[in-house]
């Protein structure tokens, strides 16, 4: 039952000490403060390395080739080693059953696309269907690219929502045709990308159209695959590198390239990178769980230093209270109320203050690797309370203490 002259009797006690608790409060809810800050930039933190992987498919390797710099079975260094539709076909034939998805891909860096009166440079991807799942491609309106158009080399294409913004103003692009580099091109859908405008500026078109009306012939720029995923991480990202390193050596062996020659293929494995930096954002939380909770133990010492001050100077009201019958459990409930007084009072002030000051800063910080900053509240409540039960026992000494002082030692007390 709630008793209000015992909690004013406590206020009163508390007050004749303010600075000393004045400073044992503050000290405790700094403590919790700081806590629900760091907690929330790490989530901040989880949450923007998370959608930075979101642009891309998480478990997405990537083949690209460059320029060798050695020789190799006679070969000079210094050759361009171009990927071909064989190339893929080679990659796909051993590891079928361990892709998702797959695509291939022959890219115009500066496209000439234009629209009525309208135009821009944009870059001009000639791609494989899956690639809509590889590059997290969100339709917002008509399709993307078919088997069909593939297999029929239609000139169709799908732009990004920057390019029907830039060149559309407003008009519905579906089914309307679009120049690039002179040729039409029907427009068949409008996707939408977590990569924002730099992945939103591309038009999509059918890769053998691209191989053709920019003869290509069977030449690709790079390949993509995505690993089918198991219930175990570890185990998915094992053998996330273990095909990656087969892929590696199998477009080196058929393109005569050096084993370790790591400029003329080079293969990008996005599972390894989340799992490194999944890593470093849980030390990351740790380490701030560390800071924070040594914060608080730092405000509990002070709880319970400012309870032997208590006591030592109740100590006469103390042998009073034992003289007329008072029981020791009497004295430490007194002084145990006192203690989780000052740390529940403390604790809810700094958590409601960190709490509001997310919810205040949060959507004003804009960077790419600290989004939307929050704390569960759960998590938060449930450290309060386990605040003042580490108040409780931080006060429990003092409280036995006081129990055991004799009335006749404690009214000689000066």
């Amino acid at each position: 039952m709630f008793d209000l002259e015992r909690w004013q009797e406590i206020f009163e006690t508390l007050s004749k000490n303010k600075l000393r608790t004045f400073l044992t409060g503050l000290s405790v809810a700094s403590g919790i403060f700081i806590l629900v800050i760091l907690l929330g930039f790490s989530e901040g933190i989880a949450n923007g390395v998370k959608s930075q992987f979101e642009q891309d498919a998480a478990n997405k390797i990537s083949v690209w080739t460059g320029v060798t710099t050695k020789g190799y079975k006679g070969l000079n260094p210094g050759r361009y080693i171009q990927l071909k539709n064989s190339s893929f076909d080679a990659i796909e034939n051993e590891y079928d059953d361990y892709f998702e998805y797959r695509t291939k891909d022959y890219m115009i860096w500066g496209g000439t696309v234009t629209y009525n009166n309208e135009s821009g440079n944009y870059r001009v991807r000639g791609t494989m269907p899956d690639n809509q799942f590889i590059e997290n491609a969100d339709m917002g309106s008509g399709r993307f690219i078919s088997q069909s158009d593939i297999n029929e080399s239609k000139k169709v294409a799908v732009i990004g929502n920057k390019i029907k913004t830039d060149l559309f103003k407003g008009e519905d692009p579906i089914n309307q045709n679009i120049q690039v580099f002179g040729m039409n091109f029907k427009v068949v859908g409008v996707f939408y990308d977590p990569g924002g405008d730099r992945e939103e500026g591309q038009v999509y078109i059918p890769l053998t159209t691209a191989q053709k009306v920019f003869n290509a012939g069977e030449n690709i720029r790079n390949m993509a695959f995505t690993v089918k995923m198991t219930d175990d991480f570890d185990e998915a990202v094992a053998m996330s590198n273990a095909i990656a390193l087969g892929i590696e050596q199998k477009v080196k062996e058929i393109h005569t390239v050096a084993p370790d020659d790591v400029s003329a293929v080079r293969v990008n494995n996005t599972l390894e990178q989340a799992q490194k930096i999944y890593s470093l954002i849980a030390t990351i939380r740790a380490v701030f769980w560390f800071v924070g909770i040594g914060t608080i133990i730092a405000g509990i010492v002070g709880v319970g230093n400012i309870m032997l001050i208590i006591v030592k100077e109740r100590t006469k009201e103390i042998g009073i209270r034992k003289a007329l019958g008072a029981l020791p459990m009497s004295i430490v409930g007194m002084i145990l109320q006192e203690a989780v007084f000052v740390t529940m009072f403390s604790g809810l002030f700094g958590l409601i203050f960190g709490l509001g000051l997310l919810e205040l800063v949060g959507p004003l910080i804009e960077s790419d690797f600290i989004k939307y900053p929050q704390v569960d509240f759960n998590i938060a409540l449930t450290t309060v309370f386990l605040l003042v039960f580490a108040g409780a026992l931080a006060g429990f000494i003092p409280a036995y203490r006081a129990a055991m002082i004799k009335p006749i030692d404690a009214l000689r007390d000066e």
